[in-house]
C-alpha cells in the first residue's frame, strides 16, 4: 500500500512538473521513458535544447535538500545515453535537469544538474 501511494505521488509530481515546464515555454516530448538502464521522467524541448528531466516529489519541503544525489543523477545519465539520439536528432543541445516539488512550495528547477 505504501509503495502504491508513493507511486501515485510520483505520477502527480511528474504531471505538475510537466505543467510547470509548459508554462515556461517547454514542449513535453515524452513522459516515463523506459530504457534498459532506467527511466526518464520527462523529455522536454525548448528551442534548440532537449532536456531530460528527473522529477522528485517529497511530502515536506525540508526533505527536498536530500531528494537528489550523484548516484540518482548517474542512473538518469545512463538512461539518457540509451535514448538521447531519438530526441536530439538535428544537433540540438542536450542536458539533464531536475525539478523538485513539495506541497505548498514552488517547483525548484535545477538546469544542467548533471555534468560528468
Amino acid at each position: 500500500m505504501k509503495r502504491q501511494r508513493a507511486e501515485g505521488h510520483g505520477r502527480e509530481g511528474e504531471r505538475r512538473a510537466a505543467l510547470w515546464l509548459r508554462l515556461k515555454g517547454w514542449r513535453i516530448l515524452a513522459q516515463r521513458v523506459k530504457t534498459p538502464r532506467g527511466e526518464i521522467d520527462l523529455v522536454a524541448r525548448r528551442g534548440n535544447l532537449v532536456s531530460f528531466v528527473e522529477v522528485k516529489w517529497r511530502a515536506r519541503k525540508q526533505d527536498l535538500d536530500h531528494a537528489i544525489d550523484e548516484y540518482r543523477l548517474r542512473r538518469v545519465a545512463a538512461a539518457v545515453e540509451c535514448v538521447a539520439h531519438q530526441y536530439a536528432t538535428n544537433g540540438e543541445d542536450v542536458r539533464i535537469d531536475v525539478i523538485l516539488l513539495a506541497p505548498g512550495a514552488m517547483p525548484h528547477h535545477i538546469p544542467n544538474a548533471w555534468m560528468p
